[in-house]
């Protein structure tokens, strides 16, 4: 599966951006998701994971309350709903594929997309 991500910017700490990712091909279905991010000089790290069919949603502790994962599988399309955002928010956003459910884990993601960036000022 490809996927393309977009949806990122620069926001006001307590903003919002909402994040988007499209997958090309028919087995989007067939794949939990995840979001990872990425800030400068720091290794990338897990922020947010959905099941294949959307009933099961995970996050890392430093987003929960504040980031909403979801899925329309008829769209092709994975969500990061991103609340109250703070500066340490900042990084490149990546959404990726898994079949995998050590869905923290960048390793057992097979397919990437080319990141977006957020941006979160003080």
């Amino acid at each position: 599966v490809q996927l393309q991500a977009s949806g990122g910017g620069l926001v006001q700490t307590g903003g919002s951006l909402r994040l988007s990712c499209a997958a090309s091909g028919r087995t989007f279905s067939s794949y939990a998701m995840g979001w990872f991010r990425q800030a400068p000089g720091k290794e990338r790290e897990f922020a947010a994971a959905i099941s294949w069919n959307g009933d099961s949603t995970y996050y890392t502790d430093s987003v929960k309350g504040r980031f909403t994962i979801s899925r329309d599988n008829a769209k092709n399309t994975v969500y990061l709903h991103m609340n109250s955002l703070k500066p340490e928010d900042s990084a490149v956003y990546y959404c990726a594929a898994t079949t995998s459910r050590n869905f923290n884990q960048p390793l057992q993601y097979k397919s990437w997309g080319q990141g977006t960036q957020v941006t979160v000022s003080s």
